[in-house]
């Protein structure tokens, strides 16, 4: 048999490499292109549905990434397969229905992304993605005065997202007894502070989305913090302690969100420290990470009690 050159051998002797060879050693012109963070929109026969992709390099020439669908957490891409304008990759199911992989291949056209996504359950959607925004602020913000978007009288300046709400206001405190619809502030922000009393009880689960976008996780999660406990960035950024409080207690968090950096703080004890958001978590209202958003309760887990919401913007 033949023995099998090198490259370099190949050049050397003015034989043409093969373009599978080529590619080995140079990375096509647009690979580069792909790379980066994308805000994804699923046209669903439902209607359109958020979910988010970011790409990387990884050593010389490999790429891999995360991606969020419209449901769960981030999860892991081990490989991307890129060729020019061209991109492939399957990731195992996490909360979709079916036992198949999720695949996902798409175009790179005019600087944005579109193509087919087949579940795990063998169904096939189309997407498309432009790339997600910087929001990188270069002025300190300036603090407006506070906004009570609770004021423990009743639902003034919020409305239910889906059937059967189990939302209720009693006693200067609104109530999710169970499990139901999701809340949302008819006003929009951009930055902000914000501050929310809380109670759950044991092994209840909820959540406060910041912008409508990003999940700050509320669940009984005593014990060593993870990217799903008591004040986590859902699936992104895990506490840097455990700060939560026992279950049938009120507790408090105080959140700053400037851009994509935020801060947590929990029964005031600070968890995240001006940490950058990659992007929306699973069950945003939108991927459109630039506009201003709501403040969303997450009703649809369990039950969860909260007073004295408090939001100050910047201006």
């Amino acid at each position: 048999m033949r023995p099998r050159q090198s490259l370099p051998v190949l050049l050397a002797l003015g034989i043409a490499a093969s373009p599978a060879a080529a590619s080995a050693t140079q990375p096509e012109k647009n690979v580069d292109e792909l790379t980066g963070r994308w805000d994804i929109t699923v046209h669903a026969p439902d209607g359109d549905q958020p979910s988010w992709l970011e790409i990387r390099r990884s050593g010389a020439s490999a790429l891999v990434g995360q991606f969020v669908g419209t449901a769960g957490s981030a999860r892991p891409i081990g490989r991307v397969e890129a060729n020019g304008d061209t991109l492939y990759f399957t990731i195992p199911p996490q909360w979709e229905g079916g036992q198949g992989d999720l695949s996902l291949d798409g175009r790179l056209r005019e600087g944005k992304l579109s193509g087919t996504m087949q579940l795990p359950d063998g169904k096939q959607q189309t997407w498309s993605a432009v790339r997600a925004p910087s929001l990188h602020r270069t002025t300190p913000p300036r603090w407006g005065p506070p906004i009570r978007l609770f004021d423990g009288k009743g639902l003034d300046g919020w409305r239910a997202l889906g059937p059967s709400s189990q939302w209720t206001v009693e006693g200067g405190v609104l109530r999710n007894a169970k499990a139901g619809a999701n809340l949302v502030s008819e006003r929009r922000f951009e930055d902000f502070k914000l501050h929310v009393e809380l109670r759950f009880p044991k092994g209840s689960n909820s959540g406060v989305y910041l912008r409508g976008r990003h999940e700050v996780q509320i669940a009984d999660s005593f014990g060593e913090p993870a990217s799903d406990s008591l004040g986590a960035i859902y699936g992104f950024l895990a506490p840097s302690q455990d700060a939560s409080g026992k279950p049938g207690e009120w507790q408090t968090l105080d959140i700053t969100l400037i851009g994509r950096q935020v801060t947590v703080v929990v029964n005031g004890k600070t968890v995240i420290c001006d940490r950058e958001i990659p992007g929306i978590t699973g069950g945003a209202l939108d991927s459109d990470e630039g506009a201003p958003g709501p403040i969303l309760l997450q009703g649809d887990h369990g039950p969860v009690e909260f007073r004295n919401i408090t939001l100050t913007p910047a201006s």
